[in-house]
């Protein structure tokens, strides 16, 4: 029996999700002595590596994996997102997310849901048992309902995100500290409604994994300065995981799962830098800073993370790419990105999606036509009007992958192989034995 335990009715199974941003499968299978309660899960339970999605960006990844639909449904492709018939960006927000989340179906059955810091929630479901709205959100005070939760969560000093500008420092000291403090309030909020015990899924979000990975990730993978203070962070992790799984009662399964993968990072690559080398952007001013200022002549751009529009007529407002030219034009571009190399002569692009092969839904309208996945080393940049430089390099050295995100599942009967992101939520339908229809999702359940 858990901590928590108590008699519940015949109210069905429930299941405890705990995201942890960013984090790896490598890292925590290479040092079991070091992290042995995610070792103990998958020795009891399941655990393996799982592909991301395209794009591997967290503000497209949670709502796939809490949707268990591809961003073609969700209608979220990035942290930036082009409005439709508009050079027009925005960052999308949770009511941009169109595809419906997992909560949102518990609720729908009649049972309950706490959802803690989820990227791409704000603002916080009031249809819902409670929720604190996680990245992108302005603050406790706006991000939490219903008053309970909020008043609770300012009164214990709970942060929704780290400071990143301190990952900017040379000395990570301070931002070591802060990612400590951050998690530490993370955890004590976590505990405090696990305690509570009325929820049927419990939905919470360590991010600051992932703010850890951006600036420590070179340090863990080639044993630099700060590579005790990363082993020292994660041994935390690893041990708030311990004792969540220890409080939860007999009738919770523990699901933990990260958004993609990390690995170091050496070149940041400013691609609309390089399309505008390259002949396929042009401005018209000399002081460009936004999508809107691209020039008529322009036959492709760039959004992060390595999305690439061609400027198509009919479609974009000054289009200047025929339709009758688009599957041409398009395939120059994509064999352009296929053979891009960086300075030392490795090649930059694993592979090159097409829209077609990427995403299916409604949503195509804002879809970007290609989509570049990175080889290891190189994170795909966009941004207008940079400094001249395709290849530079930042205060970050670690980076998202699309290979080895991670998922954990306390129970013997799942199986963790051949699975990616979108097999998280159909897993803990079943696991909640709640039914849905199969065809609707882009993965199916990783349950016997």
């Amino acid at each position: 029996m858990g901590l928590f335990d108590r008699i519940r009715g015949d109210d069905g199974p429930r299941v405890a999700f705990i995201g942890i941003d960013g984090v790896p499968y490598s890292l925590l299978a290479d040092h079991p002595e070091e992290f042995p309660n995610f070792a103990a899960i998958e020795r009891e339970g399941s655990g393996g590596a799982i592909d991301s999605i395209v794009p591997p960006e967290s503000s497209a990844c949670w709502p796939a994996l809490t949707t268990g639909m591809n961003p073609g449904e969700t209608g979220v492709y990035g942290f930036q997102d082009r409005e439709v018939g508009s050079y027009e960006t925005y960052v999308p927000m949770g009511r941009d997310v169109q595809a419906k989340r997992l909560w949102t179906r518990v609720d729908d059955a009649g049972r309950e849901a706490t959802v803690m810091n989820v990227p791409v929630t704000f603002p916080p479901d009031r249809e819902i048992q409670r929720q604190v709205s996680g990245f992108l959100s302005p603050g406790v005070d706006k991000a939490a309902y219903p008053d309970e939760l909020r008043e609770y969560l300012e009164g214990m000093g709970y942060r929704i995100d780290v400071n990143a500008k301190l990952g900017h420092d040379e000395d990570k000291t301070d931002f070591i500290e802060d990612a400590h403090e951050t998690i530490d309030k993370r955890f004590e909020a976590f505990e405090h409604y696990l305690a509570e015990d009325d929820w049927d899924l419990f939905f919470g979000v360590f991010m600051t994994t992932d703010r850890v990975n951006h600036f420590l990730f070179r340090d863990y993978e080639q044993d630099g300065e700060y590579y005790e203070e990363f082993m020292d962070f994660y041994r935390k992790v690893d041990d708030y995981i311990g004792q969540i799984r220890e409080m939860l009662p007999d009738d919770v399964t523990l699901v933990v799962a990260s958004d993609h993968g990390f690995t170091t990072l050496e070149y940041e690559v400013h691609f609309n830098e390089w399309l505008e080398q390259e002949g396929w952007l042009e401005y018209e001013g000399d002081d460009p800073d936004e999508l809107g200022d691209i020039a008529d002549e322009t036959r492709a751009y760039s959004l992060i993370p390595g999305r690439f529009y061609i400027n198509l007529e009919g479609r974009e407002p000054r289009g200047s790419v025929p339709e009758s030219e688009y599957q041409e034009t398009r395939a120059e571009l994509k064999e352009a990105l296929e053979s891009l190399t960086g300075p030392d002569g490795e090649e930059v692009v694993d592979r090159v999606e097409t829209k077609e092969d990427a995403f299916r839904g409604d949503h195509d309208d804002i879809a970007p036509d290609l989509v570049a996945i990175p080889n290891h080393g190189f994170d795909l940049k966009a941004g207008f009007g940079g400094d001249g430089e395709v290849f530079g390099t930042g205060p970050r050295n670690g980076m998202h992958s699309f290979d080895n995100a991670c998922l954990y599942i306390d129970d013997p009967d799942a199986r963790v192989s051949d699975a990616d992101l979108y097999d998280i939520a159909p897993s803990i339908l079943t696991l909640l034995d709640m039914e849905y229809d199969r065809s609707s999702l882009d993965g199916a359940t990783l349950l016997k």
